[in-house]
C-alpha cells in the first residue's frame, strides 16, 4: 500500500510526539544535508534571502527533502557551488503515526477497528509556525534573482504557501 495523502498530516492536531526513546521502529530521516553550497565563505555573502511559511503546518521529511533538492540543484546549475550557501532551518522532530486498517473481503474479522488505535510510526514531520523561516540562501547581489527563483521552486514542493523575503538590514537589489 502506498503513502497516504499529505493533507492527512498537514495540520498539527495535538501535542507533538517527539520522544523517540519510548518508541520502536521510527523511520529514519530522509533529509541528506542541512547546509549546502559554499560553507567556508558563508559569512562573506552580502544578500540573505529566506523562504517564510505563511501558515502553521506540519511538513513531512519527504517534502523537505524534495524542496531542498529542487532549490539546491537550481542554484548549483545556475551559479556553481562556490557562489551560494543554502541552509534548511527546520528539523522533522514530530513522529507521525497511522492506525493501519485492513480493506477488502473479510477485513471486519481481521482488525480491531478503533480499539487501542494508537498507530504505528510511519514518518517524521517538522512543525512550522506562521512567519517561520524554512530555507535561507546567502549569495552576492548579482545572484539575488537566482536565489529568489530557487526558493520559489522549493515552495512548490511544500504543503504550505510561502513567500520569499529579503532579511532585515538588506536593501532590495533588482
Amino acid at each position: 500500500m502506498g503513502e497516504k495523502l499529505g493533507k492527512m498530516y498537514r495540520k498539527p492536531k495535538s501535542q507533538a510526539y517527539t520522544r523517540k526513546e519510548y518508541m520502536q521502529g521510527v523511520p529514519g530521516n530522509k533529509i541528506v544535508a542541512f547546509d549546502m553550497g559554499n560553507k567556508e565563505e558563508k559569512d562573506d555573502f552580502e544578500m540573505h534571502v529566506s523562504l517564510i511559511s505563511e501558515e502553521t503546518c506540519q511538513i513531512t521529511h519527504n517534502s523537505l527533502e524534495s524542496a531542498r533538492i529542487a532549490a539546491n540543484s537550481y542554484l548549483n546549475n545556475n551559479l556553481g557551488i562556490a557562489k551560494y550557501y543554502l541552509k534548511l532551518r527546520v528539523y522533522p522532530h514530530h513522529v507521525l503515526r497511522e492506525n493501519k486498517m485492513a480493506t477488502g473481503a473479510g477485513a471486519d474479522r481481521v482488525q480491531d477497528g478503533m480499539r487501542l488505535a494508537f498507530g504505528n510510526p510511519i514518518g517524521t514531520a517538522a512543525r512550522v509556525n506562521q512567519g517561520q523561516k524554512i530555507f535561507s540562501v546567502r549569495t552576492d547581489k548579482e545572484n539575488y534573482n537566482h536565489a529568489k527563483k530557487a526558493l520559489k521552486r522549493a515552495v512548490m514542493k511544500l504543503p504550505t504557501p510561502g513567500r520569499v523575503k529579503l532579511d532585515k538590514g538588506q536593501k532590495h537589489f533588482g
